[in-house]
């Protein structure tokens, strides 16, 4: 009987590259570079800027969540395109690839970095929206944060077809479309409607708050800094929402409190025929509102603000 020949043993991979040590070493340089890239010269660009608190707040939270998935982002890019590159199949070669069997610590590498990187974005996440108005959106009549200043300005937002306009209780309760704040002065906004739903989005504040009718919509900012503000209408709100736009400006102090006096005195008289000041109005007390800006030089229906650009005027 003849001898069984040995079966020789399996090919060792002994000169197999470290593909491991090939993906992290870039990855490490160009995560490093990234971080720093966003951190140092792309966070004091980012939206929306630093004008107030809230608009602070929400840039620091997008650079934060920016630093976080780069390093991820990079490391999923990396990998793909080395498995395109090394691992892709060589023409010709139609043979099954060794068998891939799992690698413990790889694995449980990869569980507790992704839970770390979860459990640290719902805590941070939470911490912003709670102590920090990382929102910047209205918080309905009992907000979470507030500025903890006793006495904060106090400006009322009333959205209306299609104007945004502004009362300032602390100031005889004048309303006006001029959107004027101080610096170093932290506002309290009470957002509200008398028509239909429309959204305040005060651009550089990083404020974004709904008007809803029958609803007090408190938002707080700081002011940082004097600059103009971009006041936009955020919801549909009827055929000229595109057009419900308007420029307001964050003033010195001095300046704002010279404003705020003249033009008390200027609409002394406007200021009667308007209901009292409250934290919502009636929809039936529109006209009477409407009447009053039009007695200040503010052409419009009930209610109905046309922008110049419309042939068709009231």
């Amino acid at each position: 009987m003849a001898a069984e020949t040995p079966t020789p043993p399996p090919a060792t991979r002994s000169g197999e590259p470290n593909h491991g040590l090939r993906i992290f070493i870039p990855w490490l340089v160009l995560s490093v570079a990234a971080v720093l890239i966003i951190w140092f010269v792309w966070y004091p660009h980012l939206p929306p800027g630093g004008m107030s608190s809230a608009a602070a707040n929400q840039q620091f939270d997008i650079a934060v969540l920016a630093v976080i998935a780069a390093p991820v982002m990079i490391l999923v890019l990396l990998y793909f395109g080395y498995a395109l590159v090394v691992w892709r199949q060589k023409e010709g070669d139609e043979e099954d690839g060794p068998a891939i069997h799992g690698n413990t610590r790889i694995q449980a590498t990869w569980i507790v970095v992704s839970t770390v990187i979860v459990l640290f974005l719902a805590v941070f996440g939470t911490v912003e929206l709670f102590a920090a108005q990382g929102s910047g959106a209205g918080q309905g009549a009992s907000p979470i944060f507030t500025s903890g200043v006793r006495n904060p300005l106090q400006v009322q937002v009333i959205g209306q077809q299609w104007k945004f306009t502004y009362r300032y209780p602390q100031y005889g309760g004048f309303e006006t479309t001029d959107l004027v704040l101080p610096t170093n002065t932290w506002v309290e906004f009470h957002v509200t409607s008398i028509d239909v739903i429309h959204s305040f989005w005060a651009y550089q504040l990083g404020i974004k708050a709904d008007a809803n009718p029958g609803v007090d919509n408190i938002a707080y900012a700081k002011v940082y800094h004097t600059g103009t503000i971009t006041v936009r209408c955020a919801e549909l709100c009827g055929l000229w929402h595109g057009a419900m736009f308007d420029y307001g400006a964050a003033v010195s102090p001095a300046a704002f409190h010279a404003w705020a006096q003249a033009t008390e005195v200027r609409l002394t008289s406007v200021t009667k025929m308007l209901p009292p000041y409250a934290l919502t109005y009636d929809p039936t007390v529109v006209p009477q509102m409407s009447k009053a800006m039009v007695a200040a030089g503010l052409t419009g229906a009930p209610g109905l603000y046309y922008p110049p650009t419309d042939p068709e005027q009231p």
